[in-house]
């Protein structure tokens, strides 16, 4: 019987793993916040009568949503490539993110809304004193709270963290802005400074969720890494000119949650072994994973008459045809 055959692995390797733990502690943490949050805020608002307190209410129940969306999101992006999804979930993080951005732009034309009926002549601010107290609370907790989750999104590279943070930091914003309103309407008596306050919150809110939306459509389709770090690619490919490498083309990178994909193709100079240009690759891989954290790294192998008029590597280049052309290290 004929030995069967098995799939040669690929030249391919990853970087470390978010820390899951982390992640989903940070997620849960914003679900507590916000849950208390809202309760305080409808007590206080309905004693009150403020359209700006009644509002943040109803921005911080939007941000519970978005922080439920987040929890779960994570999770799922946490789990390890299967059949279906072979490059595995990150992508939930993203998508996640873009969901939480819409669900702010809801939020601030339901607080335009209240504001403008407020304006109209419906209801006036009483027991300002009560609504000073809890709204000041509130702003110290988000402003805790986001500095938490923004520190552990930077250090998980989590799209979904960092989109939650971003939630509670308008949170915060708006409960500073109802806070002044509420104080001027307290020393003033003008009703109308609570609803313009209430208006200006969701212009700004509105900002935020518009440039949330746009990073992370941007990696749902796709988009290329940074600048900066596709040169950390190609520099790295361009020290291995030395090693045997010739040149190199079809370099493709996109960032899915955490982490970075990157593929090329390598060409290696005439008469290297499949053997050397396989272990060389995998040391460039190495290279690459150490200057991008978190990075999924595909390399194509190739003969030198593979490349490309003006893909030659700088570094052969340089050295004149004579060195492209000269043939590599052979094995016995």
């Amino acid at each position: 019987m004929a030995p069967s055959l098995r799939p040669a692995s690929p030249v391919h390797s990853a970087g470390p793993a978010p820390v899951p733990v982390v992640k989903r502690r940070t997620a849960a943490l914003s679900v507590v916040s916000n849950s208390g949050l809202i309760f305080l805020k409808v007590v206080a608002g309905t004693i009150t009568g403020s359209v700006a307190i009644l509002t943040e209410a109803v921005h911080s129940s939007i941000d519970l949503v978005a922080s439920v969306v987040a929890f779960f999101s994570i999770r799922k992006a946490d789990e390890p490539a299967d059949e279906s999804h072979r490059y595995g979930h990150e992508k939930v993080e993203n998508l996640s993110a873009a969901i939480e951005a819409i669900l702010i732009l809801v939020g601030s034309a339901a607080i335009a809304f209240q504001a403008i009926r407020r304006l109209a002549g419906h209801g006036h601010v009483h027991t300002v004193g009560l609504g000073i107290a809890v709204v000041g609370f509130s702003l110290v907790v988000n402003l805790i709270v986001s500095a938490v989750i923004a520190r552990n999104a930077r250090a998980t590279d989590s799209a979904a963290l960092e989109g939650d943070a971003a939630h509670l930091r308008t949170d915060a914003m708006t409960s500073a802005a109802v806070l002044i309103g509420l104080a001027l309407v307290s020393i003033t008596g003008a009703q109308w400074i609570d609803p313009v306050v209430a208006l200006a919150v969701a212009a700004a809110i509105v900002v935020t969720a518009v440039r949330l939306l746009s990073l992370s459509s941007r990696v749902l389709v796709d988009e290329a890494l940074p600048p900066e770090e596709v040169d950390a690619v190609r520099e790295a490919v361009e020290g291995f000119g030395p090693r045997g490498l010739v040149g190199y083309h079809e370099l493709r990178t996109r960032r899915a949650g955490a982490r970075r994909h990157i593929d090329l193709h390598v060409q290696f100079r005439q008469g290297t072994s499949l053997e050397d240009a396989h272990r060389i690759a995998h040391e460039l891989q190495d290279v690459i994973t150490e200057r991008l954290d978190r990075a999924d790294v595909l390399i194509h192998l190739e003969p030198e008459d593979r490349v490309r008029p003006g893909e030659v590597l700088d570094s052969v280049r340089a050295d004149g045809p004579s060195r492209a052309r000269q043939p590599g290290p052979r094995r016995g």
